[in-house]
């Protein structure tokens, strides 16, 4: 696999997680100010959640580039449905 299709691979991976950890840990504030969204998170912690997805996509995408360059698992196999050269 090249390094542009790992970097693409591991953008989408990154963005999937990321959105899918956004709500853990948002808590409604105690007192709405005139103006904000009373749904808005008072502390959303961005900065962890960020380096959280950082180390669970880097985590997924290496262990599937070791698969696939190690020759455990031929993934181009099984998209395509046909042994790969």
């Amino acid at each position: 696999m090249s390094i542009f299709g790992i970097l693409v691979v591991f953008t989408i991976v990154w963005w999937v997680i990321f959105f899918a950890a956004l709500p853990f840990g948002a808590r409604r504030p105690d007192t709405v100010e005139p103006g904000h969204d009373p749904g808005a998170p008072s502390n959303p912690m961005l900065w962890r959640k960020a380096l959280a997805t950082t180390a669970i996509a880097v985590v997924l995408v290496g262990g599937a580039w070791l698969l696939d360059h190690e020759g455990w698992v031929d993934f181009r196999g099984l998209i395509y449905g046909e042994a790969a050269s």
